[in-house]
Parts: structure tokens; C-alpha cells; sequence
């Protein structure tokens, strides 16, 4: 049976919208699975270490027949292929693909947690998410506008194109 899933996006190297784009096209490709919508891009600075280049953030839907570590793998997949290399903890990347969330699914496993756990309190996934899936609630959350309103902290920034000095 299929699920929709919502999938979030992040990249802040070597052309952040190509990483993006690239990604949503394999997204698109992976088997038994159909893209549906996709957010426009959010441009957000760094959640953790100050001293790398502004991210840019997406969410997409998708609806899948792939199990939710079926999924996951497909993901870790698409980053790996992309090149991704984890440099350290909310740091620098070529691309981060996040399962957000898998229906109206709670996950909670070794290698995956759904709804992200995070979720709540990042406006550059909030904001895309109520973008695509106005009124959405999350699971043991709430509605993803109730979120937003209960927002302390921003990330996004208003869109410019990122610049050739934030490509390395």
C-alpha cells in the first residue's frame, strides 16, 4: 500500500540548487515511488557551526510503496552518489535527505526516527512543509502552522542566489 512521505532537503556546497535539483530528480526515479509536489527553495544559515556557507532547504511529497528502512536506504543511496561525506555534526554538506515524515506513521527504530525529531523547531523544514501540506499535523506534535507560531529561534534567510564563493 502506498504512503505519502514527506522528505526534507539540505545542501550548502558545491551549488546548493544543483544539489538540491539533482536530488529531487533521483527522488523522482527511485522504484515504486512518484514524486507528487515539491516546495520552492529556502535559503537558511547554519543551525550549528557558524563558519560555513548558508544552507538551501527543501520538502518534498512523495508516495511510495518502498518500506520505511527501504526508503531510508534509497536515501542514504541518493546522498552517497551525490558524494556526500559527513564532515561533522551539523555541518557542511553536499546534500542531506531526511525522511520528515511516513504517513501518519510513528518510527521509532536504531536507524530511523519518524517524525523527525527535530522537526518542530526548524523554520527551513516548517516552512516548505506548510508550503506543500498547508494544515498538516504531525504526529504527537501538531499542526505545522501551530509550530511555526511557536517558532523561538529563525534559520531562513531571504533568498539570493548563492554566490561562487559558497560553491566549495
Amino acid at each position: 500500500m502506498s504512503e505519502r512521505v514527506y522528505i526534507g532537503l539540505g545542501s550548502n556546497l558545491n551549488h546548493p540548487e544543483r544539489q538540491l535539483n539533482d536530488a529531487l530528480q533521483a527522488l523522482a526515479a527511485l522504484p515504486d515511488t512518484r514524486l507528487l509536489m515539491q516546495s520552492r527553495f529556502y535559503a537558511s544559515k547554519p543551525q550549528g557551526p557558524q563558519d560555513q556557507p548558508d544552507f538551501m532547504n527543501a520538502v518534498c511529497l512523495l508516495e511510495t510503496d518502498l518500506s520505511p528502512v527501504a526508503l531510508l536506504k534509497a536515501l542514504q543511496q541518493i546522498e552517497q552518489s551525490q558524494g556526500r561525506i559527513k564532515k561533522r555534526h551539523w555541518g557542511e554538506r553536499l546534500i542531506d535527505l531526511d525522511i520528515l515524515l511516513y504517513g501518519d506513521q510513528s518510527i521509532q527504530t536504531a536507524e530511523l526516527t519518524v517524525p523527525h525529531k527535530e522537526m518542530a523547531t526548524r523554520d527551513f523544514v516548517l516552512l516548505p512543509l506548510a508550503e506543500i501540506s498547508p494544515g498538516r499535523v504531525i504526529p504527537g506534535m501538531g499542526s505545522v502552522e501551530t509550530l511555526i507560531a511557536q517558532l523561538e529561534q529563525t534559520f531562513v534567510v531571504p533568498w539570493v542566489a548563492l554566490d561562487s564563493n559558497q560553491s566549495a
